[in-house]
Parts: C-alpha cells; sequence; structure tokens
C-alpha cells in the first residue's frame, strides 16, 4: 500500500498492511521547534534550519528524512508553499536555538515579552519570558459586536493573522501549489481548512463572554453564528474550488471538550452548532471527494453520536487521559462509524515523562485496542512538546512500526 492507499483505506474501516502514521500533517500532530532538533541529533540525522511554520504553538516543519524515518503517512497542504528562502526570516526560540519564522509574521520585543502585531499595529497575542508559546491578548467582539465586520474582524484573530500571508487568498497559486504538492508526493494531503464555529465566538468575544451570550442572548447567538457560516461557506467553496481535487482530508477545527467532560451540554451542542456543523461538512463532501475530520479536544464522547449524525468521518486528537475518552470504551461503542485519528500515546503525562519502554509498552496497547477492522490513524494525541525527550519520540514511532 502507498500511504495514501493506507490513510484513505483506514478512513473506510478496512484493514490496512500496517497502521497509517501521522506526524505533523496539521497543527495538532506536530513538533516543538525547541524539541526538533534535538530529535533530529539523537536520530543521527545532519542540522537543517528550523523552521517555525506555526509561531503561536511554535511548531516546527518536519524534514522528509525524519518523515521517511518514522514511516509516515501524512502531510499537510501547506507543504506545497513557503520552501524558499525568501519566505523566511531569523528568530531565536525561547531556549535561545537560532530558527526561522515565516517573513510575514509581524513578531517583535516588547520589554519582558515578544508580541506579535496585527497589520494596523495592535497587539494580538504575547509570549512573555519563561513562556513556551503565545497566548491571544486582544478580542475584538470583547467590548461590544458588529456582526456585519465578522470578514474583516476575522483576520485579527491571532490564529489567522499569522497562519499566512496577508491579503485576499490567491486561488490560482493555491491550486498551483496543491497540484505541485499532490504530483510530489504519495502521502496522504490534509487540507486544513478551520471552519471553527464555537472557537471563533471564542476568538472574537473571549470565552466567559462568549459562553454567556450562547446562554443569556440565543438569539443574538443564532444571529453571529449564521454570519459566521454564511463567511465560511464563501470561504469553503473557494478552497475547495481551488484545492478539492489535490486533497484528501479537509480538517475542520471546534475544541468541545474539557479534562472533565465536554463544555456544554448535547442539548446546547445541538441547537447552535450540530446544524451548522452538517451544512458545512456536507458541503465540503459535495465541493470534493474528501473525508471530513474534526480536530475536537478534551472529553467529547456525549458528543460524539451527534457529531457522527451530523457527518464527521474523523475526529482527533482522542485525548484519552479526559473523562469518558478510554479508548477501548469509544472504539467498541463508536468504531464502526468514526475513524480515531488519534490517541495513540499519551501526551500530558506518558510521553513526556515515561521511559521509553513505558511509551512504547503504552503505545503497543493502544494500537491494538484501536486498529482493528481499520478506523484508526496513529497519532500522539496532540503535539510533541518542548520537553519530551527524543528518545521517548522515537520509541513511540518504532513501536506502531513494529505492530502488526
Amino acid at each position: 500500500m502507498t500511504p495514501r492507499e493506507r490513510v484513505l483505506a483506514a478512513l473506510e474501516h478496512k484493514e490496512t498492511d500496517r497502521v497509517p502514521i501521522d506526524l505533523s500533517g496539521h497543527r495538532s500532530s506536530g513538533i516543538a521547534a525547541i524539541a526538533y532538533p534535538k530529535l533530529r541529533k539523537f536520530l543521527g540525522l545532519p542540522d537543517r534550519p528550523i523552521r517555525v511554520y506555526d509561531v503561536v504553538q511554535q511548531l516546527a516543519i518536519v524534514d522528509e528524512d525524519v518523515l521517511d524515518r518514522f514511516g509516515i503517512d501524512t502531510i499537510e497542504l501547506g507543504r506545497g508553499f513557503a520552501q524558499d528562502e525568501q519566505s523566511w526570516k531569523p528568530w531565536t526560540l525561547p531556549d535561545g536555538t537560532a530558527c526561522f519564522v515565516p517573513v510575514w509574521t509581524q513578531i517583535e520585543r516588547d520589554d519582558n515579552r515578544w508580541i506579535i502585531r496585527a497589520d494596523n499595529g495592535r497587539t494580538l497575542a504575547h509570549m512573555p519570558d519563561g513562556s513556551l508559546y503565545f497566548e491571544q491578548t486582544y478580542f475584538p467582539f470583547l467590548e461590544g459586536d458588529d456582526l456585519d465586520a465578522i470578514s474583516e474582524v476575522f483576520g485579527e484573530s491571532m490564529w489567522t493573522a499569522i497562519a499566512s500571508p496577508p491579503g485576499p487568498i490567491d486561488d490560482k497559486e493555491l491550486s498551483e501549489g496543491a497540484k505541485h504538492l499532490r504530483a510530489a508526493t504519495d502521502r496522504a494531503i490534509i487540507g486544513l481548512f478551520g471552519g471553527n464555529l464555537f472557537e471563533v465566538g471564542q476568538f472574537l468575544y473571549r470565552n466567559d463572554q462568549f459562553m454567556m451570550l450562547l446562554a443569556a442572548e440565543p438569539r443574538h447567538a443564532h444571529r453571529f453564528l449564521d454570519k459566521l457560516v454564511e463567511f465560511h461557506l464563501t470561504s469553503l467553496e473557494r478552497f475547495l474550488a481551488a484545492a478539492g481535487e489535490h486533497i484528501d482530508i479537509i480538517l475542520f477545527g471546534d475544541d468541545l471538550g474539557m479534562q472533565t467532560g465536554p463544555m456544554m451540554s448535547p442539548k446546547m451542542y445541538c441547537e447552535f452548532f450540530k446544524p451548522r456543523h452538517k451544512l458545512l461538512w456536507n458541503r465540503a463532501k459535495e465541493l470534493a471527494d474528501v473525508k471530513v475530520m474534526l480536530h475536537c479536544c478534551g472529553g467529547v464522547r456525549e458528543l460524539l453520536p451527534h457529531l457522527i449524525e451530523a457527518g464527521l468521518d474523523a475526529i482527533n486528537p482522542v485525548q484519552i487521559s479526559c473523562s469518558g475518552m478510554d479508548a477501548a470504551e469509544l472504539k467498541a461503542e463508536f468504531g464502526s462509524e468514526l475513524t480515531f485519528w488519534g490517541g495513540g500515546c499519551d501526551t500530558r503525562d506518558i510521553l513526556p515523562n515515561g521511559t521509553p519502554q513505558q511509551v512504547a509498552e503504552h503505545v503497543r496497547k493502544q494500537v491494538e485496542t484501536l486498529s482493528p477492522v481499520g478506523g484508526f490513524v496513529f497519532q500522539q494525541v496532540h503535539n510533541i512538546l518542548a520537553n519530551v525527550p527524543p528518545e521517548n519520540i522515537a520509541a513511540m514511532f518504532d513501536a506502531v512500526n513494529a505492530s502488526k
């Protein structure tokens, strides 16, 4: 099987020659830039420039030699772009390691912190000294909203402001880059779309204010979400018209869970989000031959039946340390209808703190539980963080590759 065939077979709940593996195929399966050069050194690979493509999460681009070493079956659509030296500028990681960040990122020093600015000069996010990641500092709708201005303020989220070069999407460039990547790799290509609903509310209003809006002003919340869906549908049409024939999976996002369970009741999810998720996900499948994956952190077991009914094919990251997210129970209850893209290795406790032997044993157990009859793509629960020992990373992926 080719990597693409392997991933697509798993998504169709078919047995594969081995478990498909994802590393850096999207922005929640990557590796911290601080950890990446240590991994390369441990593997005996030559030094390479460290390119931090996700500045907020401080994630490094994973080079082909590492992808090949671990038998990685996925790749992000973004790898078709920003490969020339002119796309990058020098910076320094919090541990003093030299690196590069996208040239369009407006990152600068401000007293005892780093900040990211918008085009208008407003500070969007900061990383105080001693921190390893950026956090949002500006919420456009915190003091009052303008629902007709969603398309304008959307670009003032710290996530959207740094994800791509400023200005409107160049559909021709997107299409050509996607086509080039498709011809250059047999890995399954993941197109990161986003289409967040709950999270955009959090980005614009702030988490507490948006939750209060949902509970106390449902009519206004519905008007906001209707405007947001209209915006997303327009973007989805353009994105898939340009890149749809060249990708295999389209990734949406909405973190709906906490450590102890969902952030909202199933009733609230069904009122505000399920019909809108269904509209977006079904439209994606109408526009292109793609599988729909949702990045959704936390304990969301109670919401899974509704996500499946809305048209979801795969869920990530399967946060097995959360309430209700036992891998064996999830596989038994939902494994015939939903692909678990993740849950392969606990990133909260075991990957950073275990021995290589403990990591490998844990991984073998998770693979044995989640892989039967397909419906499983291996990924550590979330990004590999800065403090993870390189020997544990190698033990994790070697254990997957040794599994049958």
